[in-house]
């Protein structure tokens, strides 16, 4: 038998599937096509050859025969060794591809190196024909990264707000800033009034969110912003989180935010090291809620945001956008509750 990869199929052609069923290859087509106009007759001769013969579709051809091919395309704009050491990555692409197979959609990952000329990258990634979508998992997107996006004519989404969002910009995103405001009024609920902040990746809007979060806080209690304990981290890793704390211990603070777990659990080694104790001299509050937080001595008070639900809402949004179930932009921001172990 032959096989007739542009119309979608692997094993036989559409000549084949209409030989052995008895009918025209155009009315092959229109049932493999879920057309309505064949009749019920026809469609289950033909629906029973393609059972018997356990047919299945090509997602190249089917792509090139129907302008879909179910496929995502994820864009992480991290180099490799930054995703695969930072636990929020893998939380969070497991929630895309859990619901991307869910809905018979196939993810594909689109990664870069220290090495890689970014320029040339980009111009791959945007240039691709086979994704029918793209979720971009990083808010660190400029004007000129939007532009391109919305030039390729296929609806995307962003996880994280990004600073130069319009207002045809989609996007989902945690409430970093209430979850931080939520994190430091607890802090000062519990008597503290030196609390200290380590922030988070510049660029980032979340960093931000969660900064003017601590600001709001400390205002409303009508306690003075003092600039000395705002400790700016160049990422979210541990290092940073470690010297953030060794900075904030000059300055006798009795309490920290952290702007995320990772750095947070690096701070608690920095306060033990310095013989103090936690949270009786120093109390300490993360953001995230990830496994760490809970296994930390002692367990992390934190925000949990849901970051698997970003992925899969991400997904979900997409798809409606693809299916024409709602109109662009979609834009989704997701709640985050406080969660209090005996950090504080």
């Amino acid at each position: 038998m032959t096989t007739d990869f542009d119309n979608g199929f692997n094993d036989l052609s559409l000549e084949d599937i209409a030989r052995l069923s008895g009918v025209s290859r155009s009315t092959v087509s229109r049932v493999v096509n879920q057309h309505p106009n064949v009749s019920d007759t026809t469609r289950r001769k033909v629906m029973e050859i393609i059972t018997r013969y356990n047919f299945k579709p090509h997602p190249a051809a089917r792509a090139l025969a129907s302008q879909r091919s179910k496929i995502i395309g994820i864009l992480i704009p991290h180099i490799v060794s930054d995703l695969f050491t930072d636990p929020f990555f893998s939380i969070l692409l497991q929630g895309i591809t859990t619901a991307a197979n869910s809905l018979n959609y196939s993810p594909i990952l689109w990664l870069t190196s220290a090495n890689v000329d970014e320029s040339a990258f980009y111009d791959q990634v945007f240039n691709d024909r086979l994704a029918d979508g793209m979720i971009v998992a990083s808010a660190t997107v400029n004007a000129t990264f939007l532009e391109r996006l919305d030039q390729r004519s296929k609806p995307y989404i962003i996880i994280g707000r990004p600073f130069t969002a319009h207002e045809k910009t989609s996007y989902v995103d945690s409430e970093n800033e209430q979850g931080a405001r939520m994190l430091v009024e607890h802090l000062i609920l519990s008597g503290r009034r030196r609390i200290g902040m380590i922030t988070g990746r510049s660029g980032l809007t979340s960093s931000h969110d969660r900064l003017q979060g601590y600001i709001s806080a400390l205002q409303h209690a009508d306690i003075p912003i003092d600039m000395r304990l705002i400790t700016p981290a160049s990422d979210y890793t541990d290092a940073s989180g470690y010297s953030g704390m060794k900075l904030l211990l000059q300055h006798r603070v009795d309490a920290v935010f952290a702007a995320n777990d990772v750095m947070a659990v690096s701070a608690m080694r920095a306060i033990k090291e310095a013989g103090l104790r936690i949270p009786e001299d120093i109390a300490i509050g993360g953001f995230d809620d990830m496994g760490l937080a809970h296994s930390s001595e002692p367990p992390l008070t934190t925000i949990h945001q849901p970051i698997s639900h970003l992925g899969d809402s991400a997904v979900r949004g997409l798809i409606d956008l693809l299916e024409g179930k709602v109109e662009p932009p979609f834009q989704q921001m997701l709640p985050v509750k406080l969660i209090v172990r005996q950090s504080t």
